[in-house]
């Protein structure tokens, strides 16, 4: 895999992936940026749920269940100090599907922080991470 991140100008970058994509990246104001673009340490966690989410609903779908939504919301916390690493995790997600089995729906949770998302697995050797989840039942609008 490779990437490759472009300077703009300021503390602003474009990353561009070897599939074609792109995405702006850029520091806080008081660092330099000008706001158009993500900082690069909520890309690393966009990444990390991306991943994970990604497994538990190929999981989901592979155990036969009726998933129809997967919302990864992640909050973390950094060091006070630099290097401002991430000093934990937290994962939760929102798993919407018509009477989900909430057995498989932890399993699938666990297969992918334990064996499957590398971006967690690798940050899991770096800081804490937690999961939890809830199951919502379509609404029909």
């Amino acid at each position: 895999m490779q990437v490759k991140v472009k300077w703009i100008d300021g503390v602003s970058f474009v990353g561009e992936s070897e599939t074609g994509h792109a995405v702006v990246l850029d520091g806080a104001p008081e660092n330099g940026g000008r706001n158009i673009g993500m900082r690069p340490m909520e890309m690393l966690l966009i990444g990390m749920g991306s991943c994970t989410a990604f497994d538990v609903v190929t999981i989901l779908k592979k155990a036969r269940q009726p998933i129809v939504d997967c919302v990864a919301e992640i909050a973390a916390e950094r060091a006070d100090t630099i290097p401002k690493v991430f000093t934990k995790i937290h994962v939760h997600f929102v798993v919407t599907g018509e009477n989900l089995n909430e057995q498989q729906v932890s399993r699938a949770i666990s297969l992918s922080a334990e064996k499957y998302c590398s971006a967690s697995i690798m940050l899991q050797k770096a800081c804490e991470i937690t999961h939890d989840f809830e199951i919502r039942t379509p609404t029909t609008e």
